[in-house]
Parts: structure tokens; C-alpha cells; sequence
């Protein structure tokens, strides 16, 4: 009987409901994936917890393993093993060279690859766009259609959730549902303590408490609270920013699922029923679909359709070297409120949601020429939900624009007054989002048409970039501003 190796993002049923209840499983819980690279401290707990948890589930028949090295829990399993296509290149190219493992097709995930391969084959040289994907997912899987047409008459309600958030600097929705820890979670803190102090290995941020789901019973449970309470207020504010709500009607999903404890398309059923029975808004549930089914399995597939060298590219020429307070999550020495928000966030949970990570993070990084695969390891150390196939084409394509606009058509750079629209974070900032020169000048505003002047040359070809670039000829003040800039470079703003 062959052994069902799972690596620790392949923890839902899917993965071994096609086992008989007796078939051996092999979980490998690897120290010196740890001891490599500093990942935040809450992630490296969540992932040992969500591990151990499903062993203990598995019972008798799971073997696991706690080595140093991969090699070393496959050396000693006797026979044949089986595991299901891995989440990133590297440990595909780990099982592919191995003689006695079978690489079985990819789970957890809505859109086969073959499937994805004929949509992308027949579509010739066009670009691989978002949309098409989504609505040719939409179609195929039959979620939120009536018939042939889209629920609703629109596929897509996107300009419809881009509201500011409430004036009172909060949403009126339940807040999320939260696990309790248990002793598996106690002993995997002892461990992390242990390895700490022992000098093995070094984290980032901070642990604790749990946030997010480690077992299939708290991801089911996740699921619901959010379906049943917070699904509904979460597509109008998607993409604004409180200070004081981190969480605001987000789901809290992307960890268990990336964890492989949920299906995505029994997730995307939830919200349909949600929808069907009146339970939440249209508006809502598509926003959400669309992430699920949409944007996370496209994420997923333009990381294998696109070739290996894809996370090295850097078509704008960032060379910057991550510094030492963004890299130690140093939310302190931030004057910016807006940065120092969205940082602590990390630096706490590991976590916040979409568009902090994109027009916080990424956009101050974009601006400062800080190099992509840097930052696109940072991100993947960092947040409880990253991976290599989550990461890569979300930071080299979308957030950085490193790949020359094969994701995004032009790149996600604005200046202060997208962040004073989207959040509340500029009142009370030492910081004026109008301003571009002087000490109180917001270093968004004015590193924003400081990036425009570096790499002017570089995106002179982009017709979306035409008018931006054009507003640089109206600035008088341009060389004080990129002087200024240059002298503030990447220190903490």
C-alpha cells in the first residue's frame, strides 16, 4: 500500500478522501525549513498547529515525522509514496527527483490545470486577463449564474464596492470568529520558545493569541460565522482602512484555505446559499466569489503558467535592499501613520487585509525602488497566509509591476490622497496628504511623483501611464521634490 505524503498546506479531506480509512499518511514537520529564513513568529506557530492537529486527527495512521530534513522522513518510509502537486517550485522540484514518489494532480483549488491550460492556450497572444478568467470560471462551475446569464444581470460588482469607510471610524458588524488554543498550541509555543533560545532559529513579530483556524472543525466554524454575520457588510468597504478595525467584514479565510483545510468551492457555495436565501447582498457575495474563484485561483495559475525566472524579473530597475525596520516589522520608528498602522498589523497578527498589502506596503516599496524579491520574500515570511505560489505574482506582477505589466496594466502607484480617501489614517498623521514638499510633506504624495520621475523612461510606452506622466511636466517644484526624496530614500518615513 503506497503512503499519502501531505506537505502542511494540504490539510483538508480533499486530500485523503480518495484513501481508504486504514491508508498510511506522512506528515513531516521540518526544523530546518525554520532555521533557514526568519518567518513571523504567529506563522510558524499556525503551521506546526494546523500540522500537528491533523496528525493527532489521523491517528495511528499518520506517521510524523520531525527531522531536519524532507529527505530524511522519505528515506525511511518503506514502498511506495504519493503526494498531491505541490504549491511551489522548489518542493516540485524536490518530489519530481525523487524515483519512489508519485506527483499526483493539484487540490484545493477550483479551476484544474488542464482547464486553465486550454483557456490560456485558446486565447492566443491576448493577455491572460482577470475577468475573462473569472467569467469563464463562473460559467463552467455554475456558481451565481441564472441560466446563461450572471446573477443579477452584471458579473461583476466591483465599482459598486469601492466605498470610503464610515465616518465613525467603524463597521456595524460582528466582529470575527476567533479559535481557542488548546494544548497542542501550548506545546508548540514551548517548542518555538525552545528553538529560540537553543539558537536554531529566529522570528519575526509576535505570537499570539491564534487567529486563525488550524483544525478542519475551526475553518467549518470560520466559515459559518462569517457566512452568517459578516458576509454581508463586506462588499461595500472591501477596500477601505480603519485605523482602529483591522479586521473591518473581511473574511479571515485566506489562512485556512491556503492551509487546505477549506475547498474553495465549498466556500463559494456558502456565500451562493448566503445569497439565494436573501441571507446577504449580491453586491457582497460576487465581490467575495470573485476573490475566491477568481483572483486566488488565477494567482495560482499564472504562478505555473508563467516560467521559473518569472520571480527575478524587475522591469523598473528596483535595487534598493529592504531596510532593517521594515524587515524587523519596526512599526515604531514609523512617523506615517498609515505605514505604521498597516506594520504593526503584521508585526501582531501576520495579517491585514488586501489593500493595506498593496497601496501600504507595496506602494511605499514600489515608490522606493526597494528590490521585488526581496519584498516578495518578506511578504512570503510575514503573513500567516503566504506561500511562494501566493506570493510571486502578487508582489512581482501586481504589487510592484517587476514584470513589465504581464498582471497589471500599469502599476499600483498613488500619492496620499487615494490613502486619505480609503482610510482615516491621515487625521492626526505629522504628515498633509496635500503636500509634496516640506517636513509635513506626506512621503506618498511626494514619493509618488518622485517614482514617476525615476522610471519615466521606463514606462513612457504605457498608455495608461500617458496622463500621470504628462503631470510631471506642470510640477514647478519637481527637482525639489525628487531631491527630497532622495534624501529621504527607504529610511523609516
Amino acid at each position: 500500500m503506497s503512503v499519502r505524503w501531505l506537505f502542511g498546506d494540504q490539510l483538508g479531506p480533499h486530500f485523503t478522501d480518495d484513501l481508504a480509512d486504514d491508508a498510511p499518511v506522512l506528515l513531516v514537520e521540518s526544523r530546518r525549513v525554520f532555521a533557514r529564513r526568519r518567518f513571523h513568529r504567529a506563522k510558524a506557530h499556525l503551521v506546526l498547529s494546523a500540522m500537528r492537529h491533523r496528525a493527532a486527527e489521523l491517528g495511528d495512521r499518520c506517521t510524523y515525522a520531525q527531522v531536519g530534513t524532507y529527505a530524511e522522513a522519505l528515506d525511511a518510509v518503506r514502498g511506495p509514496v504519493t503526494v498531491a502537486y505541490p504549491t511551489s517550485h522548489a518542493a516540485l522540484r524536490l518530489v519530481q527527483a525523487r524515483d519512489d514518489v508519485e506527483v499526483l494532480p493539484a487540490r484545493g483549488f477550483a479551476t484544474p490545470m488542464p482547464e486553465f491550460a486550454r483557456w490560456a492556450d485558446g486565447r492566443g497572444a491576448r493577455r491572460l486577463l482577470l475577468e475573462d478568467f473569472y467569467r469563464d470560471a463562473r460559467r463552467r462551475l455554475d456558481v451565481l449564474m441564472d441560466g446563461d446569464e450572471p446573477a443579477g444581470g452584471r458579473w461583476n460588482f466591483d465599482a459598486d464596492n469601492r466605498e470610503p469607510p464610515p465616518r465613525d471610524g467603524r463597521l456595524a458588524v460582528p466582529g470575527p470568529w476567533w479559535p481557542a488554543e488548546d494544548d497542542v498550541d501550548a506545546q508548540v509555543r514551548d517548542d518555538l520558545d525552545r528553538w529560540e533560545r537553543d539558537g536554531d532559529v529566529a522570528f519575526v513579530g509576535r505570537d499570539g493569541p491564534r487567529r486563525f483556524a488550524a483544525t478542519r472543525a475551526e475553518a467549518l466554524a470560520a466559515l459559518d460565522h462569517f457566512v452568517t454575520h459578516r458576509l454581508d457588510a463586506f462588499g461595500p468597504h472591501e477596500d477601505a482602512m480603519l485605523a482602529d478595525d483591522p479586521w473591518m467584514a473581511h473574511s479571515l479565510l485566506s489562512a485556512p484555505m491556503n492551509l487546505g483545510l477549506l475547498d474553495p468551492l465549498e466556500v463559494v457555495a456558502r456565500a451562493e446559499q448566503a445569497y439565494r436565501t436573501g441571507a446577504a447582498s449580491l453586491q457582497s457575495v460576487e465581490g467575495f466569489v470573485r476573490q475566491v474563484i477568481g483572483w486566488r485561483d488565477y494567482v495560482w495559475h499564472l504562478y505555473w503558467h508563467q516560467p521559473p525566472g518569472y520571480r527575478d524579473r524587475n522591469a523598473l530597475a528596483a535595487g534598493e535592499p529592504l531596510p532593517q525596520w521594515f524587515a524587523d516589522l519596526d512599526a515604531d520608528a514609523v512617523e506615517a501613520r498609515c505605514l505604521s498602522t498597516v506594520l504593526a498589523g503584521v508585526r501582531d497578527h501576520g495579517w491585514v487585509h488586501h489593500i493595506p498589502r498593496l497601496m501600504v506596503l507595496g506602494n511605499w516599496a514600489l515608490q522606493r525602488g526597494v528590490d521585488p524579491a526581496a519584498l516578495t520574500d518578506w511578504f512570503h515570511r510575514c503573513f500567516v497566509d503566504g506561500y511562494d505560489w501566493v506570493m510571486v505574482p502578487n508582489v512581482v506582477g501586481m504589487s510592484q509591476h517587476a514584470d513589465g505589466g504581464v498582471m497589471a496594466t500599469k502599476p499600483y502607484a498613488s500619492g496620499g490622497a487615494y490613502v486619505d480617501r480609503m482610510s482615516d489614517f491621515c487625521r492626526g498623521c505629522r504628515y498633509n496628504p496635500k503636500k509634496r514638499l516640506g517636513p509635513d510633506a506626506c512621503p506618498y504624495t511626494a514619493g509618488y511623483w518622485a517614482f514617476l520621475d525615476r522610471t519615466r523612461d521606463r514606462l513612457a510606452g504605457n498608455h495608461r501611464m500617458a496622463q500621470p506622466l504628462k503631470g510631471l511636466e506642470r510640477l514647478a517644484d519637481l527637482g525639489a521634490v525628487v531631491a527630497q526624496e532622495r534624501d529621504r530614500g527607504t529610511s523609516a518615513p
